[in-house]
């Protein structure tokens, strides 16, 4: 096993020497979130400019070895919940398993195995009278609700008191080009935002930086604003983060963090439309 001792600054995919799991320590989460990578061959298709993921392609996933994730899975929570993994790997602080994340290096949904892989998950978490206290997660750019399979995956993880987050990073056209590399409409981002909502408690989660020493532009929040406020009553929350650690594509020496103050101000305007707002800068 790895000897990576975990922090917030570094999501390292194989800190603990397995395919396809991998602990992190999540700001967001509150302690250790056990993810899973169903993206292990690092690619995605989506391409934003923040993604911390190296030799980023484009693309799917292969076929998931459904049988090495459940024997990954059950070593790890064994490591974590009797073995020494909490003491040894994870500072003293943060020494809480938080959830289980479908995340990892690439759209999770792209699997074909998505919905078997959360099963899976669910059954794991119930063999180690775990499920009441760990959420299952999914965290999603939302690309692929309009299939019935990543649907019935995400009800089941609504059924199972778990939840999702979906990435919104702007709420227009050129925004979602410039940062997600994705010429999806704005219109269908909301539907299938929607969509998820209906299926399982959504948090929207927006990335916020500075582009070559630029703030985001304030039409662009404003329209990010207008495209969130039909859905408010249906969401769970926001989450604002500004980049804990470095991007690791071409546009990186032009992408800077956001101060905690401008964050407040954006997260007082969605307030205003009676959503809840978690701030990370």
């Amino acid at each position: 096993m790895s000897r990576i001792l975990l922090k917030t600054e570094e999501h390292s995919r194989d800190s603990a020497g397995m395919r396809y799991v991998y602990p992190v320590i999540s700001r967001r989460a509150g302690g250790v979130s056990v993810g899973i990578n169903l993206n292990p061959n690092n690619a995605c298709n989506w391409r934003c400019i923040y993604c911390q993921v190296p030799d980023l392609k484009r693309g799917g996933p292969p076929p998931i070895d459904l049988a090495l994730l459940e024997r990954e899975l059950n070593d790890f929570l064994l490591w974590a919940v009797v073995g020494d993994f909490m003491a040894t790997r994870v500072p003293a602080g943060v020494r809480r398993l938080v959830d289980v994340a479908f995340s990892g290096n690439g759209e999770p949904t792209s699997a074909v195995e998505f919905g078997q892989a959360v099963a899976l998950a669910e059954r794991v978490l119930v063999a180690h009278n775990l499920a009441d206290k760990l959420v299952i997660r999914l965290i999603t750019n939302g690309s692929l609700l309009d299939r019935k399979a990543v649907q019935a995956g995400i009800a089941r993880i609504g059924a199972a008191a778990g939840e999702v987050w979906f990435k919104l990073d702007s709420g227009t056209a050129s925004g979602l080009a410039r940062i997600n590399g994705t010429r999806v409409r704005p219109e269908l981002v909301a539907r299938r935002l929607a969509c998820c909502a209906a299926l399982a408690p959504t948090w929207v989660q927006t990335c916020l930086f500075c582009l070559d020493g630029e703030l985001p532009d304030r039409g662009d929040l404003l329209e990010y604003l207008a495209l969130l406020a039909p859905l408010a009553p249906a969401l769970a929350g926001v989450h604002l983060y500004s980049l804990a650690r470095p991007s690791l594509q071409k546009e990186a020496p032009r992408l800077g963090r956001v101060n905690a103050e401008w964050m407040e101000l954006l997260a007082n305007d969605i307030r205003q439309l009676g959503l809840r707002v978690r701030v990370s800068p």
